[in-house]
């Protein structure tokens, strides 16, 4: 296996990684499969089928796993016991947030690396990061009107022409293999989102210069490339691209990369898919969502010479729902508590900027927004999300170019998504095909 992997990365699969595990986890899934197979695991209700599989259990996610109550969890590791022993770029374990090729290292071995290990895959996607020139060329004539969303998916698109598992499947790879080849695309994925995400960035509005710094981390760089320099904001990119990893396999994102990649398309489109959906309001454009509605609030009572506080958040809240619309950043499809993800950033913010105005009125929204929901009585889930905090963050910093935030989640994304279809692969996972079903037959199964 490892004769056929760049030399950078062989340390990443060695014998007691990724090579010893996958016939393992082969064996264990093929036993699970053939002694249990018939075993029922639940129950789809109509209102599931109706009601986009919500909640229905027929997907295998390696990764990471998310519980109603306490959250996410990453290879078994809760947020806050991530940055507690993932390696740190003071090298000191706990003292700043987690880089996130632990995170990546983590996903896809299910093991804590060492710092040495960690340093290894930053040098390794370093190496990897070279655009190719036609890239480059396609992501600078993009119009700068065109939603940075979009740019992002054509130039990982332009890509492809790098893909390893395109070659290799082209010249007739045994499906055994399959699991090397989509490796290197995942990680050559990974190494170059983050320039291209940046001449988007600095095409769109600055002056299209961007600079690297590979002295730094993975997200450090990245910073770097944006344009900014406060190691302050280096280490929320951190936090930021950590969290954002990873969130189970049933959000849009991680799904529609699974999907596209069960058809044995490559890393680099199966991605492009997962992107796509996480371009939707639904999905990546909520955090944005969050911080027009907390302006718009803010705005309206500046006008109206009205503090914002408790009893202004409640009033513009009542609006909203009476509007028939939703609070933006409250509620999950399958979280019934504060997301962890919310918690640690709002410790990062008490830590770095107590002081922030638009963080203390997201801390007041917090304070009233449950109750507020819960008297309203439509909503399942009345507590924070991650978006309804990630975007004051980034303000902050004088990131305030909203629209782009999804690029960041984008980059982020890519680590578990991407880490999740090295599994697929490894495990020889089917094409994805659901049954359909029509209204009538629905209808008739409920007159039976």
């Amino acid at each position: 296996m490892a004769h056929l992997l760049s030399k950078s990365v062989k340390q990443l699969v060695r014998k007691e990684t990724l090579a010893a595990q996958v016939p393992e986890k082969q064996k264990s899934l093929l036993a699970l499969k053939k002694e249990h197979g018939d075993h029922v695991i639940g129950n789809v209700t109509i209102d599931q089928c109706i009601g986009g599989a919500r909640s229905v259990k027929c997907m295998v996610w390696e990764t990471s796993n998310l519980d109603p109550e306490e959250g996410i969890r990453f290879r078994g590791l809760t947020i806050p016991e991530c940055q507690a022993v993932l390696p740190t770029y003071s090298g000191v374990t706990g003292d700043g947030e987690p880089m996130l090729e632990s995170i990546l290292w983590l996903l896809l071995t299910s093991e804590v690396p060492t710092k040495e290990q960690v340093d290894s895959l930053t040098a390794d996607l370093h190496a990897r990061a070279e655009l190719p020139e036609h890239v480059k060329t396609l992501v600078n004539s993009l119009p700068k009107d065109m939603h940075p969303m979009t740019q992002l998916i054509i130039g990982l698109n332009a890509c492809q022409t790098e893909s390893q598992f395109a070659k290799a499947y082209a010249d007739g790879a045994p499906k055994t293999d399959y699991h090397i080849h989509a490796l290197e695309d995942i990680l050559k994925v990974v190494a170059v989102l983050p320039e291209i995400a940046a001449m988007i960035y600095r095409n769109v509005y600055f002056d299209g210069i961007v600079t690297k710094d590979t002295s730094l981390d993975y997200s450090g760089n990245f910073c770097r490339m944006l344009g900014y320099d406060d190691p302050s904001f280096d280490e929320l990119m951190r936090l930021y691209l950590c969290i954002h990893t990873d969130h189970e396999g049933g959000n849009a994102s991680a799904h529609a990369t699974h999907l596209v990649g069960s058809t044995l398309s490559d890393p680099f489109l199966a991605y492009s898919g997962g992107l796509n959906a996480l371009a939707g309001p639904l999905h990546g454009l909520a955090n944005q969502e969050v911080l027009k509605w907390i302006q718009d609030l803010k705005n309206k009572f500046e006008a109206e010479g009205k503090p914002v506080n408790a009893d202004t958040i409640t009033e513009f809240a009542w609006e909203t729902l009476n509007a028939k619309k939703v609070i933006p950043g409250y509620g999950h499809a399958v979280l019934r508590k504060t997301d962890p993800r919310y918690t640690c950033q709002r410790e990062f913010a008490l830590k770095h900027m107590p002081d922030d105005e638009l963080f203390n009125v997201v801390d007041t929204i917090y304070s009233v927004m449950p109750d507020i929901l819960k008297e309203h009585g439509k909503v399942a889930n009345p507590y924070p999300n991650v978006d309804s905090h990630s975007g004051v963050l980034l303000w902050h910093y004088g990131f305030t170019q909203f629209q782009y935030y999804t690029v960041l989640f984008g980059v982020s994304r890519s680590v578990g998504a991407l880490s999740q279809l090295y599994w697929d692969r490894a495990l020889g996972l089917p094409l994805e095909r659901p049954k359909s079903v029509t209204p009538e037959w629905l209808w008739s199964q409920v007159k039976k």
